[in-house]
Order: structure tokens, then C-alpha cells, then sequence
């Protein structure tokens, strides 16, 4: 575990800013000790963009690189949607974090609103985690062509047209396609309502005979998708957990996917399907 601690501002800290922030960061006698920084709320209204938002974070840390030399981990925009809906969020241009924090292992960016991440290459990030209500697809281009040779995990929330999805699941084979991750373990593709299509994918991908945990939780997982994974998991003892909390399953694929040997199988949190006029409806579990 990291010495971690987290910055934020609640609604008590009335006039004060993301600068403000930064600056509490930056003279911190407890950051010269910390492996983990948190960002939660900046203060003021986190959807609000008037003084850049989150960006003012991102460049305080470019900016003094070497207050953060010891910084393994950094996890952006840390909030429950009662401090601020997903999707509000205003996100940052990460282009220039890569090369500031050579060291990091660990960076967790929840919200994709005005979010870019650049031409990623890093050296040593093991954890890359993207939580979102919608990933538009020019991040996943850019996850797409990353540099990351030492990724061991990494877990994208796909979300929604309405908050930011505009792709289809030609952009999710291309990104499984095309990106280069040779240390890969744990792949996850969650949060969709295209999940039956995203599993089938997944067995299509170079991936899948070398991760031990396959993540496709959250998401509109139906008893389609349920069986794909029935009858192809088997196939790849390199798995060991399957992440599937959060779904729209029967019962009795529930069982049968709990009994399969050798492999943990997580089926928590059964959804039921809306239904409007006999027409059925299936959520992902994060949208706004």
C-alpha cells in the first residue's frame, strides 16, 4: 500500500478555489513522505471551467515535478455524486503528466468531460483506470497507440452516447487490436450497453490467452453474454477471476458460470431489465 493522502475542499470551504488547492499541495510538510496523492473536490463548483478546473492540478504537478519525484500514484477527481455527478466533472489535458512523473505506477482519472490524455508513453505505469459515464473514442485512440510496457491493469469505463460514448464496438475491437500491452493481467472493458458484444470481443483479442482477471462488470451483461463466457472460458485456465458485478443475468446462469472450476466468478448486484410498453431496457451502472 501507498502513504496516501487525500486534498479536497467541501462545501464548508466557501471561497475557496483550485489554486487555492495547489497551493496547500505544494507546501504540504507531509508531501515529501507521500507515495499517493487523492484529489477530490477543488472547491467552488467542480463542473465549473471559469479557472480551468482540474487543469490548474495537472500543471501545478508538471510545473513542480520534482516536489512529486516520489509520487507512485495519482488518482484525479475523486468524488461520490453527491459531491458531483460524473459526468459535470471537468476534466484535465494530461498530455504533458507523462513525462513529469516517470516514477508513477498508478493513475486513476474519473470523469471524461474536456478530458485528453496526449501521446502516452511511460515507462513504468502498472494501473491505468478511467471511470466515466460515456469514453469518447479519441481517448481510446490514444489508449490505442500508448507506450505503456510495464501495464499490468487496465480498466476503461465505456459508458453511454449521452455522456460521451461515440463510438460503436468497432472502436473497441480496434483498441484491443491495435494496442500493445505485452504485460497485460487484467483487462477490463465495463460500464457498457453493448456488454454481450464487448464479451465476445474480448475472446477475439490477443489478450485473452494471457490475463488472469477479465472485467466486464457494470455493464448490460445479459444471459447472451453469459453464455459466451460458459462456453469460452473454459478454454483459458490463464483465467482465474471473472469480474461480472452489476448485470442483467438469470439465476440459473448465475449458478453455472459460479460453478465453472477453477475460477472465481463474481455475479454480485442482479439487475432486472425495465420494461416499457413490452419493450426491455438494460442500464449501465454509471452514466451521469
Amino acid at each position: 500500500m501507498y502513504k496516501s493522502k487525500r486534498y479536497a475542499y467541501t462545501y464548508k470551504d466557501e471561497g475557496k478555489t483550485v489554486a487555492d488547492l495547489l497551493k496547500e499541495i505544494l507546501e504540504d510538510a507531509e508531501l515529501p513522505d507521500l507515495e499517493e496523492i487523492v484529489i477530490g473536490p477543488w472547491g467552488g463548483e467542480c463542473w465549473d471551467d471559469t479557472e480551468e478546473g482540474l487543469q490548474v492540478i495537472v500543471n501545478g504537478i508538471v510545473e513542480n515535478k520534482e516536489k512529486f519525484s516520489q509520487i507512485k500514484s495519482l488518482f484525479f477527481a475523486d468524488m461520490e455524486y453527491e459531491e458531483c455527478e460524473v459526468s459535470w466533472i471537468i476534466q484535465a489535458d494530461y498530455s504533458k503528466l507523462w513525462e513529469a512523473v516517470p516514477q508513477l505506477e498508478k493513475l486513476v482519472i474519473k470523469g471524461s468531460t474536456e478530458l485528453a490524455l496526449g501521446e502516452i508513453v511511460h515507462e513504468n505505469l502498472k494501473h491505468f483506470e478511467i471511470i466515466c459515464g460515456g469514453l469518447p473514442s479519441h481517448i481510446m485512440e490514444s489508449i490505442q497507440k500508448a507506450k505503456l510496457p510495464s501495464l499490468q491493469k487496465l480498466l476503461l469505463y465505456i459508458g453511454v452516447e449521452d455522456y460521451g460514448f461515440d463510438g460503436d464496438l468497432a472502436t473497441i475491437q480496434k483498441l484491443l487490436a491495435e494496442s500493445d500491452f505485452p504485460n497485460l493481467a487484467y483487462l477490463g472493458l465495463t460500464d457498457s450497453e453493448i456488454q454481450d458484444e464487448i464479451t465476445e470481443a474480448v475472446f477475439d483479442s490477443k489478450y485473452i490467452d494471457r490475463i488472469t482477471t477479465l472485467d466486464l462488470s457494470m455493464g448490460s451483461l445479459t444471459d447472451k453474454g453469459g453464455q459466451i463466457l460458459l462456453d469460452k472460458i473454459p478454454e483459458y485456465p490463464n483465467i482465474k477471476q471473472l469480474e461480472l458485478e452489476y448485470h442483467y443475468m438469470s439465476d440459473e446462469m448465475m449458478e453455472k458460470l459460479e460453478a465453472l472450476p477453477g475460477v472465481q466468478v463474481n455475479v454480485e448486484d442482479q439487475q432486472e431489465a425495465d420494461d416499457y410498453d413490452g419493450e426491455l431496457y438494460f442500464y449501465p451502472m454509471l452514466t451521469e
